[in-house]
C-alpha cells in the first residue's frame, strides 16, 4: 500500500467483509476486478494488494462461503469467485456488524460537548 492509502491495519480487519460485500453486489468477480473495484470506489484511498486479497479469497472458499469457476480468457485461465447461499447470508451479517461498529467508533471519536456534561 502507498503512504496516502488507508492504513493496512484497518483494511486487514475489514477485508473479509469488503470482499463478501462486493461479491454480494456482483454475480461473480475475479481477483484483479476486486482490487480495481475497491480502488475505484474509494478514489484510491484503499488499494488492495494481491498478497492480502488472495489469502482471504482462499480462506472464504475453505469456509464454504465462495465458489470458484475457472474460465479461459485470451488463452489464460481466469478464476472467478461467487458467493454460496451461506456466503450471501454471511455477507449481509458481516456488513451489518461492520456498519454498527463504524457507527460506534464515530461516537467514540466525536468531540464531547463539554457544555452538556
Amino acid at each position: 500500500m502507498e503512504n496516502n492509502t488507508t492504513s493496512n491495519e484497518y483494511v486487514r480487519g475489514t477485508l473479509k467483509t469488503i470482499v463478501l460485500n462486493l461479491l454480494a453486489e456482483h454475480d461473480r468477480m475475479y481477483g484483479y476486478e476486486i482490487t480495481q473495484e475497491v480502488k475505484d470506489r474509494t478514489g484510491g484511498a484503499i488499494a488492495l494488494t494481491f498478497g492480502a486479497l488472495y489469502p482471504v479469497l482462499h480462506k472464504l472458499e475453505q469456509e464454504g462461503l465462495l465458489l470458484t469457476e475457472s474460465v479461459e480468457v485470451d488463452g489464460r485461465l481466469r478464476k472467478y469467485y461467487s458467493l454460496t447461499h451461506r456466503g450471501n447470508e454471511t455477507a449481509v451479517s458481516k456488513t451489518n456488524d461492520l456498519e454498527r461498529f463504524l457507527e460506534a467508533v464515530k461516537l467514540l471519536l466525536a468531540p464531547r460537548n463539554l457544555a452538556t456534561e
